[in-house]
């Protein structure tokens, strides 16, 4: 970073940090709402809780059609043409592909060409002719991380595409572990998004059988307790229970931590879920229930008796857990927080609750009721969460009008993982957070600007913009007017006295007017940088 490009970041950092620091607060204490309409002001709001942001000209398009009407367009996404995005998405053919096709064709690196690279038989040159990089697995998840921003930035799909992200976090999968690289992109593929705006126990039980999950935690190799391996290379090795999917379930995946259950009660679960394996694991890959190697003996579940018998045990506990009012409970939380604040309105919770018990666990009946409350509609609620790395970066893209193809897309998740979100990364089953204490520091918000900074610079390959539209027939000669302009484009007119008062304070500076302490010449605002610092606020950093 060139010296002058830290010196504006770092100018930046106490103004975003003062602004983040206030994220408890209600919104209305911290920002102007004099200048949207309330009509604007309700598409405003939509857009930055249902969408990854609006775009120039969103607002007046969401306020065109209704809020309630385009919400309920985004809630059948079917509906919607998304052609563009389609024919971009094919140039990431492993998106399409199968499990075994990508085992064939994304190999693993032979041990032999391992064996002469360390022993220097062979050259790292060499072994790139052998192993290409675009043959590696690597390949793999980077074309899952480009899509997924890809989508988010471009797709008319908005509401599925934040549903996918919420759901992925949901039953994460950490696609750096072992064989799961192989399988994450059918998991997204073919549970999380088909599931996304479905039925919560349709999405539980999708997810308990792919093989990324059980890859993930472990319980592919769970066995019932003092089973002696028979065949292949572990054969006369005991092999025994393994709790992690049980655990998991009932704490992340449905019940929640506080949920009512023991660990006796994880230990049954995990007895059911014995002999839930993945068949042929390096080639295709595909669910398989072991009769031999499930515990046969009656379970016993928060009270209930399970012996179903074999497969369907497992398959018991997940129609237990799904239908039970906890996980109702657990559900409505993690919904509301994500769409109205980090601290969730009590009365809200119990009424989403009550759609997923009413109805069987849909999706859709629940988001409509956050859609229609009061807490959601409150002005209050508006910039009361603060974005994840993953909502800055496709925001401020969205912001500025930018084009995006695959090559953009791609730079988009790399910028998002150097601020700290790490796309199908997560290492632990919670995934990423979605509160705010956990994206914001010092470190985390300087990269931020720095990103609004290479994002107007033009710095990103793929990624184009003409922030020239921003600003209208705004003076350049005059950086008022030009900030001005982009409080009103991208802040849509939301930003704070404070706020205001240090970008104003920055106006003067040669970054900014192009001009030194020599020149005697009107100024030539530097749109682009005057934009970053826009991107920069506190505003901005909350949806």
């Amino acid at each position: 970073m060139s010296a002058w490009r830290g010196r504006l970041a770092l100018g930046l950092l106490p103004l975003a940090l003062v602004g983040c620091a206030a994220a408890r607060e209600p919104a209305a204490a911290t920002a102007e709402r004099a200048a949207p309409v309330p009509d604007d002001a309700a598409a405003l709001h939509v857009l930055q809780r249902v969408t990854y942001g609006p775009r120039p000209g969103d607002v007046a398009r969401v306020r065109a059609v209704g809020v309630g009407a385009w919400l309920e367009r985004q809630l059948d996404p079917d509906r919607i043409d998304d052609t563009a995005v389609e024919q971009a998405l094919r140039a990431l053919p492993t998106l399409t592909m199968s499990i075994a096709d990508l085992q064939r064709d994304y190999p693993r690196l032979d041990p032999e060409l391992q064996r002469k690279l360390a022993s220097g038989e062979m050259t790292p040159r060499e072994l790139r002719e052998q192993y290409p990089t675009d043959k590696r697995p690597g390949r793999i998840v980077a074309e899952l991380q480009t899509a997924r921003m890809l989508r988010a930035v471009n797709s008319e799909r908005q509401l599925q595409e934040v549903m996918v992200d919420f759901w992925f976090n949901h039953f994460n999968v950490f696609a750096n572990k072992g064989e799961v690289r192989w399988y994450v992109t059918a998991y997204e593929r073919d549970v999380i998004r088909p599931h996304a705006l479905g039925r919560f126990p349709d999405l539980l039980r999708a997810t308990a059988r792919h093989p990324a999950m059980l890859y993930y935690l472990d319980n592919w190799l769970s066995v019932r307790p003092g089973y002696t391996v028979r065949t292949g290379p572990n054969q006369g090795r005991r092999a025994g229970l393994n709790e992690n999917y049980a655990r998991e379930l009932l704490e992340l995946h449905t019940l929640g931590v506080d949920g009512g259950y023991t660990q006796a009660d994880v230990t049954e679960v995990a007895r059911a879920f014995t002999g839930w394996s993945i068949n042929r694991p390096r080639q295709d890959a595909h669910f398989v229930f072991r009769p031999g190697t499930h515990d046969v003996g009656e379970k016993r579940v928060l009270g209930y008796s399970i012996r179903a018998g074999g497969e369907r045990d497992g398959e018991q506990i997940l129609d237990l857990l799904a239908g039970h009012p906890t996980t109702a409970r657990f559900i409505a939380r993690k919904l509301v927080r994500r769409l109205v604040a980090d601290e969730v309105p009590p009365a809200l919770v119990e009424r989403v609750a009550t759609a997923y018990r009413t109805t069987g666990g849909d999706i859709r009946a629940m988001l409509r009721v956050i859609f229609a409350a009061p807490e959601f509609q409150a002005p209050a609620a508006a910039g009361a969460k603060i974005k994840k790395p993953s909502e800055f970066v496709v925001s401020a893209t969205r912001a500025v009008g930018a084009t995006v193809d695959a090559r953009g897309a791609w730079a988009l998740a790399r910028a998002t993982a150097e601020i700290g979100e790490g796309l199908y990364e997560a290492v632990p089953p919670t995934g990423h957070a979605d509160r705010a204490e956990a994206w914001v520091n010092p470190g985390a918000l300087l990269s931020r600007m720095n990103f609004a900074l290479a994002l107007a610079d033009g710095r990103l390959p793929g990624v184009r913009s003409d922030l020239g539209t921003l600003v209208g027939d705004a003076d350049r000669r005059q950086p008022r007017a030009v900030l001005e302009q982009l409080l009103t484009g991208l802040l849509h007119g939301r930003s704070s006295p404070q706020t205001r008062a240090v970008l104003i304070a920055q106006l003067d500076q040669p970054e900014i007017t192009r001009l030194t302490a020599d020149d005697r010449g009107p100024a030539n605002t530097d749109v682009g940088k005057l934009a970053a610092l826009v991107l920069g606020s506190p505003e901005f950093q909350r949806r």
